[in-house]
């Protein structure tokens, strides 16, 4: 009950904040050209075709009513259903955001395990540093940086763009133009696990039951692994769960960085042209997926 009222929440107060945002809509439907050459009654005539010449409460209910039948309308720009549109990009971005997820929960549990059973070691105090620089690290400045030193600077990857892993063929350059925005929407998410791996590592192995294992001789990998990490990754798991929303949310950044014609950039260029439909409908999905696996 608590997720429905945060979606309907969110998707209300989007609806109002992205009329209130300055810039009339039907300028981006016509050219200024055009926009002069029409009369007054032509113009109220595109304002009466798209509903913007009805009240802010009446526009509301309309938008409500057909969102409750799985109508998220048409695009003022582009002329097509928001539903189409936001079924075309949404692929990329899920794509960019799982092998991400997958990155940075294998690299970062991993670390965060090293650090937690080599603390106060020359690695731990490397690593963590690391983990500490990646937090603070904003995403924009490191996707710029990785397209100047790779991109431009040494040419071994691609700095823009995106191509469907799949058919086979395509996986290769696929990979290639992933790399650098997968590493980038991985940093943040990576840098706080390790330290939430280290914190929760280092709790459990103080435990009693910890040092009997030691104790009857296991070797380390059966201590950390069957007996530490199984406690200890609990508060890791919730951890997970949230960084997975916020790496589909986060997109937005990292698209537009890389031109990458996901729902993040698709966001961006709808405000930019006040699309009011396709920014609804980017809000509405990412706010569902976000809110669903924080439930889940």
């Amino acid at each position: 009950m608590q997720a429905l009222v945060v979606l309907f929440l969110t998707i209300s107060i989007v609806f109002l904040i992205i009329r209130l945002v300055p810039g009339d809509p039907v300028l981006m439907y016509i050219s200024e050209s055009q926009y002069s050459m029409n009369s007054p009654e032509q113009i109220a005539q595109i304002r009466h075709e798209f509903g913007l010449d009805k009240p802010l409460y009446t526009q509301y209910g309309i938008w409500f009513f057909n969102l409750l039948k799985g109508d998220l309308g048409s695009s003022l720009i582009k002329h097509q259903p928001v539903k189409s549109i936001l079924a075309d990009a949404f692929p990329r971005t899920l794509h960019l955001g799982v092998v991400s997820f997958l990155f940075s929960t294998i690299i970062g549990l991993t670390i965060g395990v090293i650090c937690a059973i080599r603390r106060g070691k020359p690695i731990d105090t490397v690593l963590t540093i690391l983990a500490n620089i990646g937090i603070t690290m904003p995403i924009f400045w490191a996707g710029i940086m990785l397209i100047y030193i790779f991109g431009l600077w040494l040419h071994w990857l691609p700095t823009h763009g995106y191509t469907p892993p799949f058919p086979i063929q395509n996986f290769w350059v696929s990979t290639k133009q992933a790399i650098l925005p997968v590493f980038c929407l991985s940093l943040f998410p990576m840098a706080a696990l390790v330290r939430q791996t280290r914190s929760a590592m280092l709790e459990v192995i103080k435990q009693n039951y910890i040092q009997t294992a030691w104790s009857k001789g296991l070797n380390e990998r059966m201590v950390i692994f069957r007996h530490a990490l199984k406690n200890g990754i609990l508060p890791i798991v919730t951890l997970l769960g949230i960084q997975l929303g916020l790496i589909i949310g986060g997109s937005v950044i990292i698209e537009t960085v890389f031109a990458i014609p996901g729902m993040g950039k698709l966001s961006v260029d709808a405000l930019l042209t006040r699309d009011y439909a396709i920014v609804q409908g980017v809000i509405l999905l990412i706010g569902i997926f976000v809110v669903l696996m924080n439930l889940v």
